[in-house]
């Protein structure tokens, strides 16, 4: 599996401290080994979304996971849309629950000033926008999980809101001319795959692996592990 590393600086005054995070979305509970040094170079991981993956049989490596990644450095992580559709969901969740990750379900927290937030995947279209209200009124730099770039698209973008991560895309699977071929919940052709978008508002990963049932193949679209570094200004 070809993974490459994508690295990004953002600058703020609204942090104690310098921070660097490794952004790890759509894992699908494959392997992640290669990547705990990297990790470990980190203040955090964020995971905006799909650690664990609903088509699979079982899902030992995002259970692995739970248990030796919060163990070395903390671990952020928001509702993706295989969490909320997954059958044994219940069981899962209440694993995530007795492991040392942070579950940010519509919820929020402070690490050094930086204010991370997670916008929940949702049964329904809309996401839980009392959430979104009170998430930009919160002080510090707002660093947003959100698993959809659909969903940013249509309720976040506009809002008070520093940075928002996403994944689902998975880069669009084939991408001709840097352009994807297909994402849920964009369709064919989608504008929202990868990179950064709305003057740097919104980063979207490629995401960590393929995923157990992938649709097309990856093809000029490798997966990839995100570094953020967030500079404290002065």
């Amino acid at each position: 599996m070809k993974r490459i590393r994508t690295e990004y600086t953002f600058r703020t005054n609204r942090i104690e401290r310098t921070l660097r995070f490794a952004v790890c979305s759509d894992l699908h509970s494959d392997r992640f080994d290669d990547v705990l040094d990297e990790f470990s170079r980190c203040d955090a991981v964020l995971i905006p979304g799909d650690l664990v993956d609903r088509h699979r049989r079982n899902n030992e490596n995002a259970l692995r996971f739970l248990e030796t990644v919060p163990e070395i450095l903390p671990v952020f992580y928001s509702v993706g849309n295989h969490e909320r559709k997954f059958r044994q969901r219940e069981a899962y969740m209440q694993k995530v629950s007795e492991s040392k990750a942070i579950l940010l379900d519509n919820e929020s927290t402070d690490f050094h000033g930086a204010r991370i937030g997670g916008l929940s995947s949702s049964w329904h279209k809309t996401p839980d926008m009392a959430f979104l209200e009170r998430y930009e009124k919160e002080s510090g730099y707002r660093l947003l999980l959100c698993h959809h770039p659909e969903m940013y698209r249509d309720y976040v973008r506009g809002r008070d809101v520093d940075l928002t991560l996403c994944g689902h895309a998975h880069g669009g699977q084939i991408q001709f001319f840097g352009r994807g071929l297909y994402a849920p919940g964009q369709g064919l052709f989608p504008k929202l795959t990868h990179g950064l978008h709305d003057g740097g508002k919104m980063l979207i990963s490629r995401g960590m692996t393929n995923g157990a049932k992938p649709r097309v193949p990856r093809i000029n679209n490798p997966c990839e592990l995100i570094i953020i570094n967030l500079e404290k200004e002065g």
